[in-house]
């Protein structure tokens, strides 16, 4: 008997050969497909039985985030209502690996009853299915992972990927960009490096830490300690952006000396420290920190007057933190 790790490599042989075996049939059918779904005016209904149900499914949500409005009908469900849901203006993918599957067969001249086009990925284009459909994409697959070729393995798989193949050219098709991927997805990590802003997430207004150049080292220790930032801004006579103070900098300092009482903040401040706009992303914030290995960032306006502040947690905390990680 072989070992349980010598049948794993043979079941991902087998997918991977009849995944590779779909490029060969990517031609004028698929084609004719990505054409039919992107002048369609309305959505693309997928629909299928079990595993194929299963795979429609997931044909729907990656159609839906790459920016083809797609919805998902189940076969029993439509011969008892779901139906309606369909319009002419849409496009129909019927999924179906014998291509006679029974729930199937009973919606297709409700298909044609209401004149929607109909797509079918199947794995025998000379089923029933395929001769009812205006294009055919064939997925049939050589065998079957499963011992007894009866369960739905490698057809599913190659099923997925061609579902996966007619999404990703409708994308290119349309020239979906990241920005609107990220407008789907405004949850995850991309939506938030390309929608999120610095002042959606700095600190502003009064909670900014900011003292006059010339007051006493000390002020400028208590305004750090008030606002809870490890750092304050240090500003000229009209407000502008004169420098920053950080905890290292105070570090460094008690290192040379121990009295600070005659200490102004001029003397200890970093001058031309590093800034940004506020509608800069904040995506574009956290490359800042990580590029100078600091870890506040601070925001000015036109006049180069400090209006907010940007702590490396703050970004941490909002999910930015570790995206290329």
């Amino acid at each position: 008997m072989r070992s349980s790790r010598d049948k794993g490599k043979e079941v991902i042989r087998i997918e991977a050969e009849a995944i590779a075996a779909l490029e060969n049939r990517i031609g004028e059918d698929f084609e004719k497909a990505v054409e039919l779904i992107h002048e369609c005016k309305g959505r693309v209904i997928v629909t299928g039985m079990g595993k194929s149900g299963l795979v429609a499914r997931k044909i729907v949500a990656t159609m839906n985030s790459t920016g083809t409005p797609a919805i998902f009908l189940h076969p029993s469900d439509a011969v008892h209502g779901d139906l309606g849901m369909v319009r002419r203006e849409d496009v129909v993918i019927c999924i179906s690996k014998s291509g006679d599957t029974g729930e199937i067969q009973q919606l297709v001249p409700m298909f044609k009853r209401i004149g929607v086009p109909l797509i079918s990925m199947v794995g025998n284009v000379k089923s029933p299915l395929a001769s009812e459909s205006q294009v055919v994409l064939d997925v049939s697959v050589k065998e079957e992972a499963c011992p007894f070729d009866m369960a739905p393995t490698a057809s599913t798989t190659a099923t997925l990927a061609f579902g996966d193949a007619l999404a990703i050219a409708l994308l290119e098709k349309r020239q979906f960009t990241r920005e609107e991927f990220a407008m789907y997805h405004p949850g995850g990590n991309l939506g938030k490096r390309l929608l999120l802003r610095a002042e959606e997430i700095m600190v502003g207004g009064d909670g900014v830490p900011k003292v006059h150049k010339h007051v006493p080292l000390r002020d400028a220790i208590l305004e750090m300690t008030s606002k809870r930032l490890g750092a304050t801004c240090v500003v000229n006579g009209d407000g502008t952006l004169a420098g920053i103070i950080t905890d290292g900098d105070l570090r460094r300092l008690l290192q040379k000396m121990t009295d600070v009482s005659n200490v102004k903040a001029e003397t200890v401040m970093t001058e031309s420290p590093k800034t940004i706009k506020k509608d800069v992303l904040a995506a574009v914030a956290l490359q800042e920190l990580e590029s100078y290995n600091i870890t506040q960032l601070i925001v000015v306006d036109d006049a180069h007057r400090p209006v907010g502040m940007i702590h490396l947690h703050d970004l941490v905390k909002a999910g930015l933190g570790g995206e290329n990680q």
